[in-house]
């Protein structure tokens, strides 16, 4: 698996995400390597390189890219409680013209999606 350097902007989106959860960001430390989905088209990178270990999302935002179509972010964690992934799905599964900056996420309530 080719992995690269985390990017300075994908940290810093990590770390608003982690605080605006209240969450301790020492207590979820950040891998300086990252490996990317897709090649990097969308975005996504996983922090661990293990995807079966998925457990659960942190926490899901949003953010429309420069074309007007909405990504939807999202930081997971893996079953031992460490950051998984930060994945970006793109909702017409195009290209991420633009990486969002911490001031362009949208946080959404609830969506009840469960209901």
């Amino acid at each position: 698996m080719q992995t690269r350097k985390i990017r300075e902007n994908e940290k810093a989106l990590i770390v608003f995400l982690l605080e605006s959860l209240g969450l301790n960001v020492a207590d979820f430390p950040i891998s300086e390597d990252v490996f990317e989905y897709e090649g990097g088209k969308m975005g996504s990178i996983s922090l661990n390189n293990n995807p079966d270990s998925y457990a659960g999302d942190l926490m899901q935002v949003e953010y429309t890219d420069t074309d007007g179509t909405p990504v939807l972010i999202t930081l997971t964690v893996d079953d031992q409680g460490e950051l998984l992934d930060l994945d970006f799905w793109k909702t017409d599964f195009s290209k991420l013209l633009k990486y969002p900056s911490v001031e362009e996420i949208i946080f959404r309530e609830d969506s009840s999606e469960d209901a």
